[in-house]
């Protein structure tokens, strides 16, 4: 069985490029149609999963790109979760 290696990621970078995306690509054409929808974005490519859920989302992003790290957020709101 190949094991898989995702190699180290600067999750700092990973936000940043992924929010960045996120506020000036997808925001105006996403939030009026998708709002509380969770999307996945891979930051290398650009490419964007959108789910109901953050597991669909991810489930879609994944078969596209398996080895990949993506960055979510829910759509219209500006956190992915809240900790009480």
């Amino acid at each position: 069985m190949k094991a898989s290696i995702i190699p180290h990621v600067n999750s700092r970078k990973l936000v940043r490029e992924g929010q960045e995306i996120y506020d000036t690509k997808l925001k105006t054409m996403l939030e009026p149609g998708h709002t509380g929808e969770v999307v996945a974005i891979d930051v290398i490519s650009g490419d964007y999963f959108i789910g109901n859920t953050l597991p669909e989302a991810a489930e879609k992003a994944k078969a596209q790109y398996p080895e990949r790290l993506f960055y979510f957020a829910k759509i219209g709101y500006p956190v992915m979760h809240r900790r009480r």
